[in-house]
């Protein structure tokens, strides 16, 4: 079973128009105006018109309209789910998982995406990033992580303007989803958006952390993390579980064997407080005050192993926002 939904984008804010009524525009106009796909998408999806209907409504050519209806998807306006027959309501079950941790939002995916983080999880993340309406000269802060680096190759919705930035540090790391430039380069290569990128090592020397502090690209990076509007970062296992870490993590130390998780390198125990170990002090990373800063810390984690780490995560207010997928969430709530 298909269904859609259409949600209406944030009205301009230099004009404050909503959406335009009657005979829309005029044929060749251009088909990328939130507003304008908004409204193709309401006359297709919800009041029924046929794609023909919609072109004569928007006074636009009748391929215009199909272009549109697939813009409005990549941009988050048209989400469509698949529903499996005998499948619970997943919008129960976000809400049930949201009120449970106390989170602003939660975003589910269907049945088990752990072997699909990229496209299983897209749509999901851009229903979310969408909802946080990004413009021009906005900051998004990405994480490391194998998770976000799958996303981040997907199309996540258009960010014209919006500055794409590093979390932390991971500069000559032998794993690509720890270099968080790659990160950087690769959703701003699909999904829009100017990249700065942080060209440190995530555990530099005490030498080279002293020179970065003189260091015009390394203020700017500091500067994003302060002014930041949107986070996205995944939610690190328990450090003992992990076959990929940033390898400047002393993962074997007495202390991160305690610990459950990390958002962004922040190593936490199960009440969410961060632990110490060797070497945190030079990390190259955004610190905890200044992330939970951040208005909107979407988390993104799927796994059943990871119900800890997303329990003790939330209960610490790492994140207010959260993108799992139904098995995910209902391991969570068995655990909460």
């Amino acid at each position: 079973m298909e269904s859609s939904s259409v949600t209406e984008p944030t009205q301009s804010r230099e004009s404050g128009q909503p959406g335009i009524h009657g005979a829309e525009g005029t044929r060749g106009a251009e088909g990328t105006d939130p507003q304008r796909l908004y409204r193709a998408a309401q006359l297709y999806y919800e009041e029924g018109a046929t794609q023909a209907q919609v072109a004569e409504h928007l006074q636009v050519s009748r391929p215009s309209i199909s272009r549109m209806l697939s813009e409005a998807r990549a941009q988050g306006i048209v989400e469509i789910r698949v529903h499996r027959p005998g499948s619970e309501d997943l919008d129960g079950l976000g809400e049930e998982l949201r009120q449970r941790l106390g989170l602003k939002s939660v975003h589910l995916a269907a049945g088990d995406q752990s072997h699909q983080l990229g496209p299983g999880l897209a749509p999901q993340t851009r229903q979310a990033l969408a909802a946080e309406g990004l413009r021009a000269g906005d900051v998004l802060l990405l994480a490391s992580g194998e998770t976000i680096y799958a996303l981040a190759q997907q199309r996540l919705g258009t960010f014209p303007g919006v500055v794409v930035a590093p979390t932390v540090g991971g500069q000559a790391e032998p794993d690509p989803w720890h270099q968080t430039n790659e990160a950087v380069r690769a959703f701003t290569a699909a999904s829009g958006g100017y990249p700065h990128y942080l060209f440190a090592p995530s555990m530099p020397s005490a030498a080279l952390l002293k020179a970065l502090q003189d260091d015009p690209g390394f203020r700017q990076i500091m500067d994003d993390w302060a002014t930041a509007k949107v986070a996205l970062m995944g939610i690190g296992a328990p450090a003992l579980t992990r076959s990929s870490m940033a390898q400047s993590v002393p993962k074997d130390h007495p202390s991160l064997i305690r610990s459950v998780g990390d958002v962004c390198l922040a190593f936490f125990d199960q009440n969410g407080e961060e632990v110490a170990f060797p070497g945190k002090e030079r990390m190259v990373r955004i610190s905890g005050d200044t992330l939970r800063a951040v208005p909107s810390r979407i988390a993104v984690a799927v796994g059943t192993h990871k119900a800890p780490s997303i329990i003790a995560g939330a209960g610490a207010d790492w994140f207010n926002v959260l993108i799992t997928d139904e098995t995910t969430a209902r391991a969570v709530l068995a655990s909460a």
